[in-house]
């Protein structure tokens, strides 16, 4: 039987688009407490088909598509331009398909201006009705308001008119920032993107016998797999090893290994690999915020989803994308002789001019990977690095890594990187990288 807060969340998932939410009403409608309904509220926020606008209220928006993950809701425009929404609340839930700056004649404006668009303005009453009667919403910079006869329009058209104080270039800047945040969050996969969900999932429940796990292990040919209780929280993990030696009718809550490690949808497949990596893990439990099973995540998943990912266009770039692009490989002489150059631009550099010591230690890692995948084809994770020191390096200078190899094993590489700046030692480090096996 569900329980009162995934009862919440049906019923939200349900309520039509657009529609107002409180936690009275949610309280009241299904006979819960406040308490209980705010953190369903809450929940479902975060999971991104509700969303709280200051002075309005929250509202039931539409869940976005990880292919549409690019594009804003006007409800997401009023909080991030921190704006007072003055006309036309019915319409926040919907999506704008881009945004157009009114910094030019009223013709030419229109030309540009159409259905889902997002008309940024400052106090051109004429411009504003023009625009909500073409289909897009209004965004008013420098703390004005606009006339009674366009709020009355965009009540009407179900358009949003938005007041913020801030100036036409800052909003640009700030929409802009948010897009390319949009961009990035979609390049990363998450476990939710990947995992065997719930009803593909072989579990066991504490009751069951060492027998129960023969019986799954001989169907699918799998060694290992959750445990759960009454209310499929997981308790456990029970694998191979665990039931070696055990009678035929030993209860799995005896044997089974306890408060096993879990993933949410929301974690990262690349942090899902590291801990797989490190602990030697094939198998984890995906599990909600009340530690009920979601479904599970295998090493192969993690590895399938890792190479799809590296074969898509990059769309948004990250600090480290910057970094690493800057590094130009310098041919050595011999095997294991290269090295490589990167220039110090104003982005690497922290507030005293100088380079950055996050940015060192993307230097150094980017470059021992580049050198060990001379050696050993595959993936690999860092699993420990040691900055033994690093000197201050100006902006625009050009600097130069020696990453040498001491040591590589089947599944793992020690790497010794040295950096210099004309001629003079200004780093130095060691890396320790482990090797996903793709098997």
């Amino acid at each position: 039987m569900a329980t009162k807060h995934e009862q919440i969340l049906s019923y939200i998932d349900e309520l039509q688009v657009g529609e107002k939410i409180s936690v009275r009403q949610i309280a009241k409608a299904l006979s819960v407490s406040e308490g209980t309904a705010y953190r369903a509220i809450k929940e479902a926020e975060n999971k991104g088909y509700v969303s709280t606008i200051e002075r309005v209220g929250t509202i039931r928006i539409e869940r976005k598509k990880k292919e549409n993950i690019e594009k804003l809701t006007y409800a997401e425009v009023v909080n991030i331009v921190d704006g007072q929404v003055v006309g036309g609340k019915a319409g926040l839930h919907k999506t704008l398909n881009r945004f157009v700056i009114g910094a030019m004649k009223l013709d030419a404006m229109m030309r540009y201006t159409g259905a889902g668009n997002l008309l940024i303005i400052g106090n051109r009453v004429r411009a504003h009705e023009l625009v909500l009667k073409a289909g897009a919403a209004v965004l008013i910079t420098g703390g004005f308001d606009t006339e009674d006869h366009i709020k009355r329009l965009a009540d009407e058209l179900q358009l949003p008119v938005i007041s913020t104080s801030y100036d036409t270039f800052t909003v640009a800047a700030m929409i802009n920032r948010a897009i390319f945040d949009q961009l990035i969050k979609k390049e990363i996969v998450l476990v939710e993107d990947v995992l065997t969900p719930l009803e593909e999932t072989i579990f066991l429940r504490m009751t069951d016998k060492v027998e129960d796990w023969h019986t799954f292990n001989q169907e699918t040919f799998h060694g290992r797999f959750p445990v759960v209780d009454q209310n499929m929280k997981v308790q456990g993990m029970v694998t191979s090893k665990d039931i070696i030696g055990k009678p035929q009718d030993a209860s799995l809550e005896k044997i089974m290994t306890k408060h096993p490690m879990t993933v949410t949808g929301k974690t990262s497949v690349a942090s899902c690999s590291h801990m797989m990596v490190w602990e030697g893990i094939e198998v984890l439990p995906v599990v909600d915020e009340t530690n009920r099973l979601e479904g599970i995540i295998s090493r192969q998943d993690v590895l399938k989803a890792l190479q799809m990912n590296q074969r898509q266009p990059q769309t948004g770039e990250t600090i480290d994308d910057i970094v690493t692009n800057q590094l130009v490989l310098t041919k050595g002489k011999a095997k294991g002789e290269n090295s490589f150059t990167c220039e110090v631009t104003p982005q690497m550099t922290n507030h005293i001019g100088t380079i950055s010591y996050g940015v060192f230690t993307t230097i150094v890692s980017e470059a021992a990977n580049r050198v060990l995948r001379g050696f050993k084809k595959g993936d690999l994770v860092v699993e420990n690095m040691t900055i033994y020191f690093i000197k201050p390096v100006q902006m625009d200078s050009v600097i130069e890594i020696f990453p040498r190899i001491l040591e590589v094993g089947r599944k793992f590489g020690k790497v010794d990187v040295e950096v210099f700046n004309q001629g003079i030692l200004v780093g130095k480090a060691m890396m320790m990288c482990q090797l996903i096996d793709r098997n």
